[in-house]
């Protein structure tokens, strides 16, 4: 699933992120970040010991990935620096359009992906997941707006605004519709775009993440409501490659948001964000799509 900042002005604007948030990030002292753990860091492949490891991820999808300023911010970014502490690693967060970062990772430019993806059989065949939280898919629309979503069919003969490369476009794009109608699938390169195109009336409804969507309306001072429930609820992951090396990594991930889970960091993240509803079990963190 994927893709908003902060203040209203982002409900409209792209904002002006840079390509790459400069600076090196390393273990910090914070309730937030967790401890280094032995065990856990043990388990990172020498390859990437001593290094610093590049993490793609599409900072415009609130409350998961944003920028407020120069810096990046979200639960995502808060959980990489927790993971980074406990593995003992260093990592540099690059600012990536959502639909680059799995081509990233396989071309060698990106050792992880962290951005809010749904863990898809499909997308197991390039990366593999280590599954830390699960979402539904969400609809916003214009506060004045009488569309009442029910599931997806309600889409039928009507516009609806996703960001491109998400699972909330694939599943816009294969509703089958009767009576002749269609979804119209407008698909933009960042959620903010996709809200604007909402804002302006050019789409009739936004779909998105379900705590995305709740996030979007929370911040838009009453130009947007929720309608219906979540549906199709499924587990992020964050993605490595499919080497020996991503492997490894992705099993010392996975070790580390455990750890995360059991020493209660991982808890306080989710609840600074306001996400805890989407918190997933140290028992469902699983890895998926590994090449063996």
């Amino acid at each position: 699933m994927k893709r908003f900042t902060r203040t209203r002005s982002a409900i409209v604007v792209a904002g002006a992120a840079a390509l790459l948030v400069s600076g090196v990030v390393t273990a910090g002292a914070s309730p937030m970040t967790g401890t280094y753990n032995a065990k856990d860091a043990a388990l990172v492949p020498a390859l990437y010991k001593g290094t610093t490891l590049q993490v793609a991820t599409d900072a415009t999808y609130p409350p998961d990935e944003s920028m407020k300023g120069s810096t990046m911010v979200g639960f995502d970014v808060d959980l990489m620096k927790a993971i980074a502490t406990t593995l003992g690693i260093k990592y540099k967060e690059n600012n990536v359009t959502f639909d680059n970062i799995i081509g990233g990772i396989e071309g060698a430019r990106y050792q992880i992906g962290n951005s809010s993806f749904t863990d898809t059989k499909a997308r197991e065949k390039q990366v593999n997941f280590v599954d830390y939280f699960q979402a539904g898919e969400g609809v916003y629309i214009l506060s004045t707006s009488k569309f009442v979503f029910k599931n997806l069919t309600s889409f039928c003969g009507d516009k609806v605004a996703v960001e491109t490369g998400t699972t909330e476009q694939t599943d816009a794009q294969s509703v089958k519709c009767s009576g002749g109608k269609k979804v119209t699938v407008l698909s933009f390169g960042t959620q903010t775009e996709a809200n604007a195109a909402v804002q302006s009336g050019q789409a009739v409804a936004g779909f998105v993440d379900s705590q995305v969507a709740g996030y979007i309306v929370s911040l838009a001072q009453g130009v947007f409501k929720l309608t219906g429930k979540p549906v199709n609820v499924f587990p992020y992951g964050i993605a490595t490659p499919k080497t020996a090396n991503g492997l490894k990594l992705a099993k010392a991930i996975q070790a580390a948001t455990k750890t995360l889970v059991a020493n209660g960091t991982y808890g306080a993240i989710l609840k600074k964000w306001g996400v805890t509803t989407g918190a997933l079990p140290a028992s469902k963190m699983v890895l998926n799509g590994a090449k063996s």
